[in-house]
């Protein structure tokens, strides 16, 4: 990618506790502007280095697997009828992209950095706001904002006699969190009702600093709402015109359901009901993650995989989870369960729901090698 950089700001911010007990509250400073020669010969140059090519070429799912998802889109937020002119931070950004000389866009930023400081669990560290040229596709320039926190209890190597000093106000490029505006979906495509937001932090100082900006909910969340409706759909198609007091108490069954942090498995539908449901979700995301949890043990899959690899069963008034494969794969850890040799499953159907009593605990399955003799139950397999 070939970036050309327009103007770049560096600004750094100071809150209580980074420096002598003098200082109160919060504060920052303008410490310099860049345009694009004098940015080519400068440290910071080659500090960011990769970073915006980083930062464009970062995968983003339009609805992540969780809320806590690091990198998201945004959306600029307009009263219905009303265009983006009328998003006030979108304005900000656009009053940065459209700086034509390098005293606006300090003005500017200085604006935003001041915006960005009224901002709840703001850290100090250091701000950057950059306008840059992807000359690769666009003649439009992308807008960029950086935040490095400050590295605690960072040294260098100084001399034979005090062999370490202490560095202040260190910053690193490992942990950057970033704003990218306009979010680029696909090579060559811009969007520019978004913006691309990357916090790898629990703190979510992008996200409190921009009002005017909504999220896509996580993926759980919608796909969630979607079997709710499809249980609405089903109730709908069930009681017809009927107002019973047993539709309104499966309704209210589903509302009580669809509300609960811990879910039991309800038996409402066959399994090839399921089946139609869970394609119906698979066909718009066909690695739709599904987990479940059968008295002490976690399984993960794929919602593709219930009815094909993964079935659910009872026997003798017990819930089985049959898991078909090739082959197992053990990670770390090894345990003897690795050596076994599998029964049949008719085999393993009678233990289900009749636990032994103590005294034969001993008897259990014993692992007989081809061609040797069965181990009596003093033996061991060694």
């Amino acid at each position: 990618m070939d970036f050309n950089m327009q103007y770049l700001s560096f600004f750094v911010i100071h809150t209580d506790g980074e420096e002598s007990a003098a200082s109160s509250g919060k504060r920052y400073k303008h410490y310099q502007t860049l345009e694009e020669d004098t940015y080519e010969d400068s440290e910071i140059q080659r500090f960011l280095d990769d970073e915006f090519k980083r930062i464009v070429k970062r995968k983003v799912e339009r609805n992540p697997n969780s809320a806590g998802a690091p990198t998201k889109i945004g959306r600029f937020m307009v009263e219905p009828g009303y265009e983006l002119g009328s998003n006030q931070n979108y304005n900000l950004f656009q009053r940065l992209r459209d700086a034509d000389s390098k005293e606006r866009f300090i003005g500017i930023a200085d604006e935003l950095v001041r915006i960005y400081m009224d901002t709840s669990a703001v850290r100090g560290g250091a701000f950057i706001i950059a306008l840059s040229k992807l000359n690769t596709y666009f003649d439009e320039p992308f807008l960029f904002l950086l935040k490095c926190d400050f590295e605690p209890k960072i040294a260098r190597i100084s001399d034979e006699k005090n062999l370490i000093s202490q560095v202040e106000m260190a910053i690193s490029a490992r942990s950057i969190k970033s704003i990218q505006y306009p979010h680029m979906p696909e090579e060559g495509m811009l969007e520019h009702w978004e913006l691309k937001i990357h916090q790898a932090s629990h703190a979510r100082y992008f996200e409190d600093f921009l009002k005017y900006v909504s999220y896509e909910k996580p993926l759980p969340e919608v796909m969630g709402e979607q079997v709710v409706e499809m249980v609405h759909q089903y109730i709908a198609d069930k009681w017809q015109e009927d107002e019973s007091s047993e539709r309104r108490e499966e309704e209210n069954a589903v509302e009580v359901w669809a509300a609960s942090e811990k879910r039991d498995l309800q038996e409402w539908w066959t399994p090839e009901q399921v089946e139609t449901a869970a394609a119906a979700l698979v066909e718009q995301k066909p690695d739709l993650p599904f987990s479940f949890k059968l008295g002490d043990v976690t399984v993960k899959g794929l919602l593709a995989d219930f009815g094909d690899s993964i079935h659910f069963a009872k026997h003798n008034g017990r819930y089985v989870v049959v898991i078909e494969g090739d082959s197992f794969q053990f990670d770390k850890g090894m345990s003897p369960v690795e050596l076994v040799q599998p029964l049949d499953l008719v085999d393993v159907m009678p233990r289900i729901g009749s636990k032994q009593p103590a005294e034969d605990a001993d008897s259990g399955y014993s692992y007989t090698p081809a061609g040797e003799t069965p181990l009596s139950n003093d033996d061991v397999p060694w």
